[in-house]
């Protein structure tokens, strides 16, 4: 058996490996190395699978967020609504701009932003909302978008975990993730399902304003050079990483399928092992299982301790919420007041999961964990 990787890069370098040797030596033949041709055929490519009318690519998942926000156009001390349980960058932006981050608990099935719970904490400082479709699947839009309506919000869709899942709406149109709020953001780092070999991320609404102001903002506030209408940042992907971009995005769809079915292999595995909960699927959205989180109560360092001896990878996403973190104390947030994230953020562990991974290393992975958890 070989060795299992958490994502499995070397072989999805294999995969795309003469398409893109034959881009790169183009651009280095032509020397576009920035907004070179292939950042805007990859920006009509997304935007084509997408079925959005803007798609304003930028240097990575964090700036995505911070430039959405900026477009905003939100005041110091406003708030903006999102989850405690999601990688720091979601809140580390809202922080960076002078706004204040008001958490809500996530949904125990779900792992996703609670949409119960929004409502009762919308003030009237409150501008924004930033749901994260995370590990996979969509968190619940429509109550999202009608709670936005209806207090005059914004919605920030953070599809850095979910590029190529679908959400099936109340009226049974199904659409993909990043494309129902005002603006959808993501990452490319190489982790993620659609990936390149650094950094790089992108912006995508349909709304024509916003996406003006998101392309300035990206160029140093700029249309035209040295002619700064906004207050902007330099932000951009460059034509390598668009290069593999492109190629990766033609295989993003089999990929995810190669994710599914390994996941319904890992259902069909632990389905009856005593005290392991598998993730809980959404039916109003298709998962494009990012991450394969299970919950394991109890016993998760005794997982943790039998993966290093038989060198299986794991993942903890995440161990510590974001409300408990050091850096966002002074935001009065304290242990007890989001439960679900932070009883889940001590039972959850993602096994490796990617497009390459074989039965027989899910099966070896699957044995350990048992034995983990017998004690054995």
């Amino acid at each position: 058996m070989k060795e299992i990787k958490m994502v499995d890069l070397f072989s999805h370098y294999l995969d795309i490996k003469d398409e893109i040797s034959v881009a790169f030596h183009d651009i280095f033949d032509h020397s576009t190395f920035v907004k070179g041709p292939q950042v805007d055929q990859f920006s009509k490519d997304l935007k084509n699978y997408l079925n959005v009318a803007h798609v304003i690519p930028c240097a990575n998942g964090t700036d995505a967020l911070q430039i959405a926000l900026m477009a905003l156009e939100l005041k110091p001390g406003n708030e903006v609504i999102t989850t405690p349980f999601t990688f720091v960058s979601t809140v580390e932006v809202i922080a960076l701009l002078g706004l204040k981050p008001v958490f809500v608990d996530i949904d125990a099935e779900t792992f996703n932003l609670s949409a119960d719970q929004i409502e009762s904490k919308i003030t009237p400082r409150t501008k924004a909302i930033i749901p994260v479709h995370l590990f996979g699947q969509s968190a619940a839009v429509d109550p999202i978008m009608q709670l936005a309506d209806e207090h005059q919000l914004f919605v920030v869709e953070d599809n850095a975990q979910a590029m190529g899942a679908e959400y099936i709406s109340r009226d049974g149109l199904s659409s993909k993730t990043g494309t129902l709020g005002h603006i959808g953001t993501t990452s490319f780092f190489p982790s993620k399902n659609l990936a390149c070999f650094g950094d790089g991320g992108a912006l995508f609404t349909d709304n024509d304003e916003l996406a003006g102001r998101m392309n300035k903002i990206c160029n140093h506030g700029s249309s035209e050079k040295y002619h700064h209408e906004l207050v902007g940042v330099n932000s951009r992907l460059d034509s390598l990483q668009a290069a593999v971009l492109i190629a990766n995005l033609k295989r993003l769809d089999h990929y995810n399928q190669k994710r599914l079915e390994a996941a319904n292999y890992y259902d069909e595995l632990l389905n009856e092992v005593e005290g392991v909960r598998t993730p809980r699927r959404s039916n109003r959205s298709t998962h494009i299982f990012h991450q394969y989180t299970l919950r394991i109560k109890n016993k998760r360092e005794s997982v943790t301790s039998k993966f290093k001896a038989s060198d299986i990878p794991y993942g903890i996403y995440y161990p510590i919420p974001l409300h408990l973190q050091k850096a966002y104390v002074g935001y009065g947030y304290k242990r007890g007041d989001f439960p679900n994230a932070e009883r889940i953020s001590e039972e959850v562990i993602s096994l490796p999961i990617h497009p390459y991974l074989t039965r027989d290393q899910q099966e070896f992975i699957v044995d350990q964990l048992i034995k983990a958890i017998a004690g054995n």
